[in-house]
């Protein structure tokens, strides 16, 4: 099966259809997924020792490990420090499976003996998906997924593979470039007819006049500077743009806003064509206004951004780093005073990135973690925003600044950002992951990264636009330190899962 074919399959199959349909299970041995006993009780469980080799040298799937022998489980009390790891007792050997990184085990109830017959894992991270077991000889399937498997500590490092397109200068399109001038922090937006796309971003480092631009080909080439209002010279701040859609009226518009205090909105009612001033959106601020913008299930608009204290009111206040949400009635025009979403000095979560799920029920929020102690973040809405999780913790495959996704054609997912990641050859520099709703779900590591360009700064690039093109094709677009010793600009590059998968091919099929 070609490496495509496995990844559509895979956006496509849920973890209890992995089970049935990999373990092969005849009705008179496992019962059916949807009928399998509920979870009563959950404990932590390790063991110490070395694997004995039944894991494959050089996985490319996800695997089916069967354990050959009996085996009881030690169980840990809860609030254990070394919790964190799935540790099992394996039979002959006293072997240890430990997830790299950890998962938590169901068990039914405490102490219970376990007969293993079989782990489903996701070979590179060697994260566990679930198991297949007897428990005081009745057969059980477990599921590591859901709110459990998240308190396991991601690791800091990731193993899937990266590939490199930083010298393919042939994917590459330079937006926009002034000498010595730093241009920054662009966001883009592609209008219905599929071609038409624009771009908006400061000539200063998180702040300065607005620079606006129009590509009618798809990003292929791009008009000189365009005319935009006088207040546009005064933004404060990283301008977002957004296409939202009146609920009343039908009517399309484009909004972008300018952030720090007051945060300020320009609306455009004719696709770009004209623009108002930049005008006060209420009397409250933030940083990077709005951070994502998603039309809920409603017709109404859910906004997300954060501030560290400084900008949210005229006045200011503490230093503390807080997410907020605001909610749009009127299809962007008006947002409603900020409601605080979550806010914490241990971690600062900020610049969110919304992903709908495939099948339109959930929100997740991917969330920078700005202290860089920690990996990225993810909490999950099931109610259009009017609740959230508590943060969870990333992979480290995920773990950057200013996630911005889109859905490929198959069903898997882009997500282009800056790498932040604690332990990572192209940290710094402008990335990309790919993988699937569930990956973001369950906590893996996803199917590879993408270096999209080596940024020659140690921090400063990436705030990135990403749009999807009637043929497949991905445009992601930002800034960054291209060359030595030269200003920052603006550049675009081009590319298609199906390409990528081909440079993956020999990485994930050795």
């Amino acid at each position: 099966m070609s490496l495509q074919r496995k990844a559509r399959k895979l956006a496509r199959t849920s973890l209890g259809a992995c089970f049935l349909a990999s373990l092969g299970c005849a009705p008179d041995t496992a019962p059916s997924w949807r009928e399998r006993p509920p979870v009563i009780e959950m404990t932590h469980a390790r063991v110490a020792g070395p694997w004995e080799g039944a894991l494959p040298d050089k996985p490319n799937t996800r695997t089916i490990v069967p354990w050959d022998s009996a085996a009881v489980l030690e169980v840990l009390p809860e609030g254990d420090p070394e919790a964190g790891a799935l540790v099992v007792r394996l039979g002959k050997s006293d072997s240890v499976y430990d997830g790299r990184g950890g998962v938590l085990l169901k068990l039914e109830p405490p102490g219970a003996r376990i007969e293993p017959i079989s782990i489903v894992w996701q070979p590179r991270s060697g994260v566990a998906l679930g198991a297949l077991a007897r428990v005081d000889g009745e057969v059980r399937q477990y599921e590591f997924s859901g709110e459990d498997a998240w308190t396991r500590t991601p690791k800091r490092s990731y193993s899937i593979p990266t590939l490199d397109l930083d010298l393919d200068a042939a994917r590459q399109v330079v937006v926009d470039r002034e000498a010595g001038q730093y241009l920054g922090h662009p966001t883009t937006v592609l209008l219905e007819d599929g071609t038409t796309m624009l771009c908006v971003y400061p000539k200063g480092h998180g702040g300065g006049g607005i620079v606006y631009k129009r590509s009618e080909d798809g990003g292929r080439t791009w008009s000189e500077r365009l005319s935009v209002p006088e207040s546009w010279a005064t933004s404060k701040e990283v301008p977002t743009i957004h296409r939202v859609i009146d609920p009343e009226t039908g009517k399309r518009r484009l909004i972008m806003f300018s952030g720090l205090y007051p945060t300020r909105l320009a609306v455009s009612e004719d696709d770009g064509a004209s623009w108002s001033e930049l005008e006060p959106v209420g009397e409250w601020g933030g940083i990077v206004v709005m951070g994502d913008v998603v039309r809920l299930k409603d017709g109404r608009y859910l906004a997300m951004f954060h501030d560290d204290g400084r900008f949210f009111s005229k006045e200011g206040g503490p230093r503390t780093m807080t997410l907020y949400k605001t909610f749009s009635e009127d299809g962007g025009l008006s947002w409603s005073h900020p409601e605080a979403v979550f806010s914490d000095d241990s971690i600062h979560l900020c610049e969110p990135g919304i992903i709908r799920s495939p099948c339109g029920t959930k929100l997740a929020v991917l969330l920078r973690e700005n202290r860089r102690l920690r990996n990225s973040h993810v909490i999950f809405s099931e109610d259009e925003g009017a609740h959230f999780s508590q943060p969870r913790e990333l992979p480290a495959s995920l773990t950057g600044d200013r996630h911005t996704e889109v859905y490929a054609p198959d069903g898997r997912l882009f997500i282009s950002f800056r790498d932040t990641t604690l332990e990572s050859p192209t940290q710094g520099d402008w990335v990309a992951w790919v993988g699937t709703w569930d990956d973001l779900e369950q906590g893996l590591e996803g199917q590879y990264r993408v270096r999209l360009k080596d940024n020659r700064h140690r921090w400063d690039c990436a705030y990135p636009g990403v749009e999807l093109l009637p043929d497949g094709t991905i445009v992601t677009t930002t800034y960054g330190h291209w060359d030595v010793d030269e200003s920052p600009y603006i550049l675009s590059v081009r590319l298609t899962l199906a390409e990528l998968d081909r440079l993956a091919e020999p990485e994930l099929n050795p």
